[in-house]
């Protein structure tokens, strides 16, 4: 249960901070089509725009919390809970 919970918890994180990059265009794009008649009078061009792409650092750790487990009584233990940093990127 513990693991199914670290693990989503995890996903969910790992979504988060990819949706939190930073993309710049740093090209545009151009596309000359060529005039086909009978003849070609025309060669084509493509030029693809250019991205650059920043991700977030994303640092993952554990750390102790004192957490209420539920037993037959209720008694306090340590555990390890995760920790997730993220850096925006610059």
């Amino acid at each position: 249960m513990l693991k199914t919970t670290f693990a989503i918890a995890l996903v969910s994180v790992s979504a988060l901070g990819l949706s939190a990059c930073d993309v710049k265009k740093t090209q545009e794009g151009n596309i000359t089509v060529p005039k086909v008649e009978v003849t070609k009078t025309q060669e084509g061009d493509v030029t693809l725009p250019k991205y650059d792409v920043k991700t977030p650092d994303v640092t993952v750790g554990t750390t102790e919390k004192t957490v209420a487990v539920p037993t037959v009584k209720v008694e306090e233990k340590k555990i390890e809970v995760p920790t997730v940093t993220v850096t925006p990127a610059k």
